[in-house]
């Protein structure tokens, strides 16, 4: 299953639980999605393989663990050749706090994603990657709260309420 796989009812429905609670013991999630236990398994084991499920973890509250501050930070490189490109890339995947990095279109190459323990921290941080060879332009947007924390919607199902 690559690309575009063909999922059916209940893959979907495993998936909607899965995002719900990862914690949840595979013969509660076959119950929930009216299948026996081995069955659910393979299905959840073959749906990782295929990487429509890329990780299992626990979503952490940023701010209880010491990180107050969020910044979305858009990065514009002064080329787009791919060794640019790869050696920011690296130096992204060095530093721990930067969480996601998106590389888009536009005004900008990249997007990361930035959590840190206070605005002077955050400030260091981003000084680090104005030193970086071939870094053109830096724009931050500290983030003021968040209106909303979805899980990814799956096509075609309704998730159950809580």
């Amino acid at each position: 299953m690559t690309g575009r796989q063909q999922l059916d009812d209940i893959d979907l429905r495993i998936l909607s639980e899965l995002q719900r609670d990862g914690r949840i013991r595979i013969n509660e999630l076959a119950a929930r999605v009216g299948i026996t236990a081995p069955p659910c398994l393979r299905r959840v084991r073959t749906l990782q393989r295929s990487g429509a499920i890329r990780a299992i973890r626990a979503a952490l509250d940023e701010r209880r663990l010491g990180y107050e501050v969020t910044t979305f930070v858009l990065i514009q490189l002064e080329s787009q050749t791919l060794p640019v490109i790869e050696a920011f890339e690296a130096a992204i995947a060095a530093v721990p706090r930067f969480l996601q990095c998106w590389r888009i279109s536009g005004d900008a190459d990249f997007m990361l994603r930035c959590v840190a323990p206070d605005v002077e921290d955050m400030r260091q941080q981003l000084l680090q990657f104005a030193a970086l060879p071939n870094v053109r332009k830096i724009r931050s947007f500290p983030v003021l709260g968040v209106s909303k924390d979805a899980p990814l919607p799956i096509p075609g199902h309704r998730p159950t309420p809580d």
